[in-house]
């Protein structure tokens, strides 16, 4: 197994919310899919659980080196917890794409936030790992 990219980000919460509340759901359904609305949401601290996600989003694309070009949107990353709680991250669109083309089997995401910031790291590899 190799490691084809790496990339982490972090985020301020009082950004995230700042979003929300001066572009509402224009904002939130730009960047976020519904899954990832409905999970977060569905927290206490919902802020803290946008911002995860968005420097999630972030990260993986760092890890794919691609940043935000041409063909690429938020919701073509989308973050969702596996049984157990650990985030996963689903690509579809140009972004599976373009993993596919650099031979990207799987991009591991770790999120953690507090009540100010929140950062992820992820790692893009050539195969899926047996716990993945």
């Amino acid at each position: 197994m190799n490691v084809l990219g790496i990339g982490t980000d972090i985020t301020e919460c009082l950004r995230i919310a700042q979003m929300i509340e001066r572009h509402g759901e224009l904002f939130v359904g730009r960047v976020y899919t519904t899954a990832e609305i409905e999970y977060c949401r569905s927290r206490r601290m919902a802020t803290q659980h946008f911002a995860g996600r968005w420097a999630a989003k972030e990260a993986v694309l760092k890890a794919l080196g691609t940043g935000w070009k041409r063909g690429i949107s938020w919701r073509d990353v989308e973050i969702r917890n596996a049984p157990g709680g650990r985030p996963q991250a689903f690509l579809s669109a140009g972004t599976r794409e373009i993993a596919e083309a650099m031979g990207i089997r799987c991009v591991l995401v770790s999120i953690s936030h507090c009540r100010s910031h929140a950062t992820a790291y992820a790692i893009a590899l050539d195969e899926v790992p047996a716990t993945a």
